[in-house]
């Protein structure tokens, strides 16, 4: 009677090795807490004050954004003007968008550094981030603005965790709380809450406060951020990564409610977002996204 062949040692240590990368790469995607979170979403559904994500649909797929050869990064909706706002960083530019994609106005940026965020804060006014800076800069924009140069404008810089081309993705503001938030990509993964910047009234003194929760950021199981959005109706903020696929709903506390899925298949998209930048909602609920390589997104509910 023939025994048993024992594994060879080398087959062995190869199954180890495997293993340990396997456990390694669930870490590092975050899909112990990602699983964990669609866990509990699935024992203990959302409740009324939820967004619901999962719930949004795409209804505008994948579009080219025609007569732009720079990518564009981060988006913001301008509830005034009714219509979206990005930036490019290379020819760096400050573009407008309709609500269906199409090119309005192009305004050049001098002096921005590196933008990658943009976010409207009240009629004709919005803050410009600038990556490697660290810079936020509050810009006026009217009907018939060609150009802005950040060496007019009023501005101010963090210094925080500095890393190169690691720094600001994205903002996001709160108009009658009067914070802006920015989210630093990674290294750390962090989301700040800027008060005092912009300064909205000239009659009291400049003081600006920056607060940051590092270890409920750090209990984000995302990659990266790509872009904010607040919204005003639930407090609640909306935190994009592009290299989890994912748009996070976070309550006031930062704790994850919903999830929206930018992956083949989800949400009735027929292919995954390919690095999602940018990320805006308007008045009616409906999520704007744009992608490198500037293509551009609709998501909404559908009717009840």
């Amino acid at each position: 009677m023939r025994r048993l062949a024992r594994p060879k040692p080398l087959a062995l240590i190869l199954l180890i090795a495997a293993l340990l990368a396997l456990a390694m790469l669930g870490q590092y995607y975050r899909l112990y807490e990602r699983t964990w979170f669609n866990l509990q979403a699935w024992l203990h559904p959302v409740g009324e004050h939820s967004m619901a994500l999962n719930d949004y649909r795409v209804v505008i797929e994948a579009k080219p954004i025609e007569g732009l050869d720079d990518d564009v990064s981060a988006l913001t909706y301008d509830p005034v003007r009714k219509s979206l706002f990005t930036v490019t960083n290379k020819n760096s530019e400050l573009v407008e968008m309709s609500l269906d994609g199409r090119i309005l106005r192009r305004v050049a940026l001098i002096g921005f550094g590196d933008p990658e965020a943009v976010e409207f804060i009240s009629a004709d006014t919005y803050v410009i981030s600038d990556e490697r800076q660290q810079r936020l800069i509050k810009i006026h924009l009217e009907d018939d603005t060609t150009f802005l140069d950040a060496a007019d404008a009023e501005q101010m810089t963090l210094g925080v965790h500095m890393t190169r081309n690691k720094g600001f993705e994205g903002l996001a503001y709160d108009s009658k709380g009067k914070r802006l938030f920015v989210a630093k990509e990674r290294d750390p993964m962090l989301i700040y809450e800027v008060k005092g910047f912009p300064h909205y009234n000239p009659e009291k003194s400049y003081a600006v406060h920056v607060i940051n929760n590092p270890k409920r950021d750090a209990g984000l199981f995302v990659r990266d951020l790509s872009s904010l959005q607040y919204d005003e109706r639930s407090g609640h903020l909306l935190a994009l990564s592009d290299e989890s696929f994912l748009v996070l709903e976070l309550d006031i506390d930062g704790r994850p409610l919903s999830t929206m899925s930018l992956s083949k298949g989800r949400q009735g998209l027929q292919k995954t977002v390919p690095q999602a930048e940018g990320i805006a909602m308007d008045d009616d609920g409906t999520l704007y996204l744009v992608s490198e390589p500037n293509l551009f997104y609709v998501f909404k509910k559908p009717n009840p």
